[in-house]
Formats: structure tokens, sequence, C-alpha cells
């Protein structure tokens, strides 16, 4: 997800700093004209650096990249370079709220939330949507002024420090959940011998159209360029879906909400993922078409 979004601020002719443990995105970033760096520390103390952009796989990540030992809160006030932090990660509203209280105790240093959704091809699109959490309308503002149109195509003003992230676990369990019932119904069809892209087309002029219908067929063949169409790389990782249907549950847990869908998927997800931790969560599809689902085998 970061990679093409940086893609496009570089694109838009920004200057940009690239920091990444993967070497090989840095090569590819500085032959794009990108000045590169290997630490956040490095990226912190890196001059004309006014705002940071995060895109990280976990809580962890972004505790890690902040207040590591060579995070960007181990620079001293003097030397930090950044003001304004933008959290594209997905993580959980509670992780926003610790940064927000670290950067907060410096004065002068802002920390917004605002996780996507669009996926890979929206990233590589520009057009993923931002679920903002930020403080005031004002911040929000120049929030959406970094972000729109450069990398998305619409950012959402979700409420306070938190609300973003809150957002994005109420939406990914919907995706979950849907992808889930989408894969069983596509694998029902063709077991009663019905054509996949046939179906497919009933689908999303019928009643049972959604985003895993129309944009994102778990089905291989029904749709190009989506990861059931590549065997299932290239796309949000297994392994993510069940970090965003676990950080909801801990969420509804909390809140003493009941989230019964979004457990019964979890539950799937972590059935098949001895086999496709690595591969995009629609091999859901692959996984209750081979009769796994049900049958207690991994």
């Amino acid at each position: 997800m970061g990679r093409p979004m940086c893609q496009n601020l570089l694109k838009s002719g920004q200057d940009v700093v690239v920091c990444d443990t993967n070497e090989e995105v840095l090569k590819e970033f500085q032959s794009m004209g990108a000045e590169v760096v290997t630490s956040p520390a490095a990226l912190a103390r890196s001059a004309g650096v006014e705002t940071v952009i995060s895109m990280l796989p976990s809580a962890a990540h972004v505790e890690r990249v902040f207040g590591g030992e060579d995070g960007i809160l181990s620079v001293g006030a003097g030397e930090l370079q950044p003001k304004f932090f933008i959290d594209c990660s997905s993580t959980g509203p509670q992780c926003s709220l610790n940064m927000q209280q670290q950067l907060g105790q410096s004065g002068d240093l802002t920390f917004v939330d605002a996780p996507v959704s669009g996926g890979v091809p929206g990233a590589e699109a520009a057009t993923l949507t931002f679920m903002v959490g930020a403080p005031s309308e004002e911040i929000f503002e120049r929030v959406q002024a970094v972000l729109v149109p450069t990398v998305g195509k619409q950012a959402v003003h979700c409420g306070t420090t938190g609300a973003g992230q809150s957002t994005k676990l109420c939406n990914n369990l919907v995706l979950g959940i849907t992808m889930a019932g989408v894969s069983e119904a596509m694998a029902l069809g063709q077991k009663l011998g019905l054509d996949p892209e046939n179906l497919s087309r009933v689908f999303n002029s019928s009643s049972a159209q959604c985003w895993s219908t129309s944009l994102y067929n778990p089905c291989p063949g029904v749709m190009p360029g989506v990861p059931s169409s590549r065997d299932y790389e290239n796309g949000f990782l297994t392994e993510l879906m069940i970090k965003d249907l676990t950080s909801a549950q801990q969420a509804a847990e909390g809140a003493k909400a009941d989230i019964f869908l979004g457990k019964l998927a979890n539950d799937l997800y972590q059935k098949m993922q001895s086999d496709h931790q690595r591969k995009d969560f629609s091999a859901i599809y692959r996984f209750i078409y081979g009769g796994k689902a049900c049958s207690g085998d991994n």
C-alpha cells in the first residue's frame, strides 16, 4: 500500500523522503528522485521534512517507528524537523490515542489517524478513501490538503483522534464478512453447475451486489486485475484481515457490543491461514470451494 501511495506523491511533484527497511524499495524510489533514509530517526532529522505519512502493518510497527530506540521520538526537540504526522496504518483506536498522547507531550507536534479503504488497486489509481480522526476541522482540512487528490479521492472526518481507526475497524468487519459470504455463494453456484461469470453478472445487477462482487471478485477467472486472477498474490494479506477482525472483536468487547458474524468470519480466516497466510484474503473462496471450511482440516 505504501509503495503506490509514495509513487503518486512523487508523480505529483512533491519532494519526498522515503524510509523503508527494504533496500530494493529504497533503490527504486531513489531512482524516481526521492531522498532515502534507513531509519525513522534519520527521517526525523531530514531538513525540510514538514509532514510524515506512515503506512505500517500493525500497531507494534507504529509504536516502534515512533517510540523505538531509533524512532522518530528518539530525536531531540532541537533536531526534529517534522511537526505533523499522518498515520494511514490500520491499528485500532487505542494505538492512535497512545501516539497522540506521546507526541502531545512535545507541545507542537500533531498526530492524526487516517486509515484507508480501497486496497492496492485504489492506492495505485489514487482513489483511496481516508477515514480521518482529527481533533479539529482545521487539522482535518490540513490532512485533506496533503492526501486528496494526490493519493486518494476523498477524506472523511470521522471524529476526533482514534475515530478514523474505529471507522476502519467497522468497515473491515463488513469487508471480511461479505467476502466470506460472496465466496460461499460463488462456490455453491459452481458446484450447482452455474457459470461463475454469469453468476457474478447477476449478483452485480441484483441485491447481492457489493464491493466483493463488483470490484474484487474472489473466484478465479471472473475478473481481470484482481488477486483471484493471479493466484491471490499482491493483495490484502489474510493475516492482515485476521488482525483487523481480531481488533474489531477486542473493540466490541470493550464497548460491550456483540459481533457474532465477525467472530465466525475471523474463525474461518484463521482456519485457512496455514495455507494462505501470505495470500490475499479473497483466497477464502478457494478454501471454501475445497471443502475445508467445515471439515476441521487446515
